[in-house]
């Protein structure tokens, strides 16, 4: 699969890990980091994970606190964020911003208007609604910018300070983080090309609000490893602990991976049909994906994970072929499971 990407220029390069809560079963690289000459990539290279930012960092950040009972998902986001105002924004609650249906736009193209980082946050959180809250799902990065707020006024850190401490570092996830130094880039998997910001971004967040606004943002920004990925879909599939430490609460993990409307859950989609879950997941499923071309599928029900890495957007967004991969891959992984389940 990952080879037939590779020879249809879905990317550059790309890897993919699949397993259970115990161990990898198969790991995949194909291609090189760029398609300059450049290295393969490996369990330890590392990704734009772009909105993947949502499910890995946001997401397991909001379970822990209403675990703590630190926020109340149905309590209004101006219990939170009084500042936050505007017509029909009392109704928007937590759930709301979780699950895509605040009546808030997808996204603005702010960057347009603005490089300064706090212009830029102040036309994020005054952005007003274009439906009524609760009327429909429009998967929305502002949405999730916003979630990212509360959580940081709830905890008294900064988005990114809280992940490390309380997300990242206790699952062991060492090469996960905001804003990597320049001394990793030999590393770090080039996204696209960009003359406004001096050619290809390497390094560098490729969302452009998310960059703008410093690099650190709920809704993008994230870069992280197979390697890594692999241990936060362990912990996932061990109900929340991994190598003997709880990262997660355990009783929240099937409440926020609970299809809520859509195909959506809590931060997380869930399968349907047309998305890349493919075709053969049940309904107990979660995933997400990433615009730069990653992607992660949890499957508690068979025990699995698939997680599929790759730079599609190098040298050009306007590559979509990879769509395709993502779910030919999780159809053939999930048809080889299930087909041996039943010899």
């Amino acid at each position: 699969m990952l080879a037939r990407g590779l020879a249809d220029s879905a990317y550059p390069g790309a890897i993919a890990v699949v397993g259970t809560r115990t161990r990898v079963i198969a790991q995949h690289a194909v291609g090189h980091l760029d398609w300059a000459p450049s290295p393969v990539p490996n369990e330890h290279t590392l990704w734009d994970l772009a909105s993947l930012t949502k499910v890995i960092g946001l997401t397991s950040g909001i379970m822990q606190l209403d675990a703590q009972g630190r926020i109340d998902m149905d309590a209004p986001v101006q219990r939170y964020l009084p500042d936050w105002t505007g017509p029909h924004k009392s109704e928007v609650t937590i759930r709301h911003l979780i699950t895509h249906t605040s009546g808030l736009p997808a996204f603005e193209p702010y960057d347009q208007i603005t490089h300064d980082p706090d212009s830029l946050a102040k036309l994020m959180f005054n952005t007003p609604l274009d439906t009524t809250p609760g009327a429909r799902m429009v998967y929305s990065d502002i949405g999730a910018y916003m979630l990212g707020r509360v959580l940081e006024k709830i905890t008294g850190q900064t988005l990114d300070v809280y992940l490390h401490e309380h997300v990242f570092e206790p699952a062991g996830m060492h090469e996960t983080m905001y804003k990597p130094p320049a001394s990793l880039i030999p590393r770090i998997a080039p996204t696209e090309f960009d003359p406004k910001r001096g050619g290809l971004v390497r390094g560098k967040v490729h969302d452009e609000r998310a960059y703008y606004l410093g690099g650190v943002s709920a809704h993008a920004g994230l870069f992280s490893s197979a390697h890594d990925l692999t241990r936060f879909a362990q912990m996932y599939l061990n109900h929340g602990v991994i190598d003997g430490t709880r990262v997660l609460p355990a009783a929240l993990i099937p409440v926020f991976t609970k299809r809520q409307v859509a195909d959506r859950a809590l931060g997380w989609q869930k399968p349907s049909g047309t998305n890349s879950a493919g075709h053969l997941m049940s309904e107990d499923a979660f995933g997400h994906t990433g615009f730069t071309g990653t992607s992660i599928w949890i499957d508690p029900d068979h025990n699995v994970f698939i997680i599929l890495l790759t730079n599609r957007v190098d040298p050009t967004r306007a590559n979509n072929r990879e769509n395709r991969v993502r779910i030919q891959l999780a159809d053939a992984v999930m048809s080889v499971l299930l087909s041996s389940a039943h010899q």
